[in-house]
């Protein structure tokens, strides 16, 4: 292959983010454009036909451009909310109510049928007994973990309200010895163990539990969700500190250190709160300062926009947030001297690999960030999509330098919503870092060592 110039131009897209709409349209299923937002829910439209209208419905909402609207802090038009916690739940319940097996939501059913859940996972909704015996070959392989998932789902309110506080402070044990989750709730287990029974004693849990219409699990089986729940908002910062610490990152740097979170959506922004990344802090004592800032078309509205380059304080975490493509931001903002140029650029679960309409709104930034040479790292769901992300960055000619399984993946398993017997995934399973451009796997040595096992 041709060498090509280390560093160049690269012209905007003409794709641009949309103003934010005002007064409710009729959903439409017309190409959303490169917000996995927008495409992950018109998707449920090609496997369960009249999902996302029922999702709506249940969310007392004309459109999907309305649902955006309250996710980016905006007032809609409709008569949105719920008058009470059962209410509330009860119509989040609604939103599973289809059949696994032949698609029938509870408007296509006749009067003598209605869905009913699996009583094992308490997930999973069947027309009839002969749906659920025909689907139990492919349900019986999840259906455990879908009974994790069902709690859990019930279990993140309190996440949501305040009243699960993840436990915090400075790392008692050296950084270098906490390699996964192991090691982390050996070296937090007293902290963790009080923080757990409080939750579990308060009147946040007990009246969750009055509204759900459904019986309290044991202690245990709460206690193993908190957990879980811990592990997947802090799986994003922590791994950040794992790119900082895999690509040597000098966090000491006198200014403090960059890091870009690029085709962030409301999954990392919405509700996101100022010390939720607190613990990247404590992981790297004695820094000098780590700026976060969140780059992409879906960051929600209400995130912090402060994208300053001034120095930081020494030990600081800081967040802020950009709305638009990370190519454009880099020439309007990094390329003028506005915003810092980042020591590290960390995207999740881009998806690029999934879509064309993705994997055309990523290219620029693609090859931005291999011309430029700055230490990437992409994290995926799945062993089938690091597969697919690696292939797709070798055709892109980028340097991989390692890929493997995070240390610090999220525990909690997540339901594919319109397909419940697929298979769980877990956020950011698996990680790609990447170092400029000439590749150093060939085809097949990649497909060697992807078939091989991680």
């Amino acid at each position: 292959m041709a060498p090509r110039p280390r560093r160049r131009r690269h012209k905007k897209s003409r794709s641009s983010v949309a103003p934010m709409v005002e007064t409710p349209v009729p959903l439409t299923l017309s190409k959303p454009g490169p917000s996995i937002d927008a495409l992950g829910f018109h998707s449920l439209e090609n496997n369960v036909p009249g999902l996302p209208q029922l999702i709506l419905q249940k969310l007392n909402m004309k459109s999907y451009e309305e649902y955006k609207l309250v996710i980016d802090g905006g007032t809609p038009v409709s008569d949105f909310g719920f008058r009470c916690p059962q209410e509330m739940f009860q119509k989040m319940e609604d939103t599973f109510r289809f059949c696994a097996h032949c698609k029938a939501l509870p408007s296509g059913l006749s009067d003598s049928k209605v869905l009913r859940h699996c009583k094992r996972c308490r997930n999973v909704y069947y027309c009839g007994p002969e749906c659920q015996r025909s689907d139990w070959p492919a349900h019986r392989r999840v259906c455990q973990e879908l009974r994790l998932v069902a709690v859990d789902r019930l279990m993140e309110w309190l996440l949501v309200t305040g009243d699960f506080v993840l436990p915090s402070g400075h790392w008692s044990w050296p950084t270098n010895v906490v390699q996964g989750w192991d090691t982390w709730f050996s070296m937090r287990h007293l902290q963790l163990d009080a923080t757990l029974d409080a939750v579990l004693d308060s009147r946040a849990m007990t009246t969750l539990w009055a509204s759900v219409g459904r019986p309290r699990p044991d202690p245990d089986v709460l206690k193993d969700s908190l957990k879980r729940l811990l592990t997947d908002t802090l799986s994003r910062p922590l791994t950040l500190g794992l790119g900082l610490r895999a690509l040597g990152i000098n966090v000491k740097k006198t200014g403090g250190s960059t890091i870009h979170v690029v085709g962030a959506s409301h999954v990392e922004t919405f509700l996101t709160r100022s010390g939720d990344y607190d613990e990247l802090g404590y992981m790297f004592p004695g820094h000098l300062g780590l700026r976060i800032i969140m780059v992409g078309v879906d960051v929600a509205a209400g995130f912090s926009q402060n994208t300053s380059a001034s120095p930081l304080e020494p030990g600081t975490v800081q967040l802020s947030g950009h709305r638009g493509l990370y190519h454009n931001f880099w020439e309007e903002q990094v390329e003028t001297g506005q915003t810092a140029h980042p020591d590290l650029v960390v995207a999740f679960h881009p998806g690029f690999h999934a879509s064309p309409d993705l994997m055309e709104a990523w290219v620029p930034t693609l090859l931005l960030l291999r011309d430029y040479e700055i230490p990437t790292l992409i994290t995926v769901y799945s062993q089938q999509e690091l597969a697919a992300s690696l292939q797709i960055l070798v055709d892109l000619d980028t340097h991989i330098t390692a890929y493997g399984a995070n240390p610090f993946t999220s525990l909690k398993p997540e339901q594919v919503y319109s397909n419940p017997n697929k298979q769980p995934v877990y956020g950011s399973a698996y990680y790609i870092m990447f170092l400029g451009s000439c590749c150093q796997l060939g085809q097949g040595q990649l497909e060697e060592k992807v078939d091989g096992g991680l």
